[in-house]
């Protein structure tokens, strides 16, 4: 790995000086990279949802973190200010807060008044490190999530699992196998037929433009269907499990993810059909214990619901409105769902439920 990864990249410059990262606003239309080389650029593409998922989103800040220590020259001081600028620029996703909190920390003691270029350089080793820390973890939720898959299919005696999950939280999302994709992608190693129920993920889509380009990359069998549908297959036996990703995950096991998430928990636990949740030891919050009154939801533009994007008959990428022009709108980013709808958590420390002193115990604050 070693700075190179899927979603995102450090340049081939001698120096390391600059980050490319794909532009996830312009998939599945197309394949397209943007280069950050300013802390501002940085914090631009987080806000702007050039790069989206929890994980991605920490991943970016922690190389952002190495690029403001260029442009401050060696000065601590001025790097807590640029750093300051990239943990605010988005509010749900934890991982962004816990990966510019942890290089701060990390960064504390290698100002070099005799060499400015002493604290760049240990925000670039540290910054790597962060990262292929953050790859290998996806690699186990892979293992352990499939081992999951395996066991519903003995129990179901069946030969072919049927998957659902919502938003994006694959590779795109988090580096460098992803967190609910991430136990398929394993499946399809292991030589398991796997489907895959693909919500739309309004407003962005982000199930429908991201999880379905991951999955045929992949040739991952699939199928993309409309958010209230899932509550539809599940009465009919057409899922066998759900798994999503996270941007925060509560101290007792409550999972703040893409809006509309919470009714596909509820229509699974209504259908006793499992629901897990993949995420990485860096999504927990331990300083909030009720996640439906304690966590932050982003509200974000009301466009994002006024407007959707898509591919002419010409092949032309256009932006539509597709309701009345006068009409307000309302968009909340995420929802929570209750720890109590939640089969299990999915972690790089194995599955763990999703239960205050179960967390603690396998996740001690000072393990993380």
């Amino acid at each position: 790995m070693q700075g190179k990864y899927k979603a995102l990249w450090l340049n081939d410059d001698d120096f390391y000086e600059y980050l490319e990262v794909i532009d996830q606003t312009k998939l599945p239309f197309e394949y397209d990279t943007k280069i950050l080389t300013t802390t501002d650029e940085v914090v631009r593409a987080i806000k702007n949802m050039t790069v989206r998922g929890a994980g991605v989103i920490g991943s970016v800040a922690a190389f952002g973190i190495y690029i403001a220590a260029i442009e401050v020259e060696g000065d601590y001081e001025k790097l807590k200010e640029k750093a300051n600028l990239i943990r605010e620029s988005r509010p749900t996703a934890v991982n962004l807060m816990w990966a510019v909190d942890k290089m701060m920390e990390l960064l504390k003691d290698s100002e070099d008044p005799e060499d400015s270029d002493a604290l760049a350089e240990a925000a670039l080793e540290f910054a790597i490190q962060l990262n292929d820390e953050e790859a290998l973890e996806s690699q186990k939720i892979a293992q352990y999530g499939c081992d999951i898959i395996e066991e519903i299919l003995k129990k179901k005696n069946k030969t072919k699992i049927n998957i659902l999950t919502h938003c994006n939280a694959g590779w795109l999302a988090v580096i460098d196998e992803g967190t609910a994709l991430a136990p398929i992608y394993e499946a399809k190693r292991r030589g398991i037929d796997v489907h895959v129920w693909v919500d739309e993920t309004r407003p962005r889509n982000q199930g429908a433009s991201l999880t379905a380009w991951e999955l045929a990359q992949s040739e991952i069998e699939h199928t993309i269907i409309a958010d209230n549908t899932g509550g539809h297959l599940m009465q009919h036996g057409e899922v066998d499990m759900v798994i999503v990703g996270a941007d925060r995950v509560s101290a007792s096991g409550d999972v703040a993810n893409k809006i509309g998430t919470y009714l596909k928990a509820l229509a699974a636990y209504d259908n006793n059909i499992p629901f897990y949740v993949a995420i990485p030891a860096s999504t927990f919050d331990f300083s909030i214990k009720d996640g439906v009154k304690e966590i932050p939801i982003e509200l974000r533009s009301p466009d994002e619901v006024r407007y959707m994007k898509g591919v002419d008959d010409e092949g032309i990428v256009r932006e539509v409105l597709i309701t009345p022009k006068d009409s307000p709108a309302i968009n909340y980013g995420f929802d929570v769902t209750p720890a109590r709808l939640i089969t299990g958590l999915i972690t790089n420390k194995g599955v763990c439920e999703a239960d205050f002193d179960k967390i603690q115990e396998k996740f001690k604050r000072e393990n993380i």
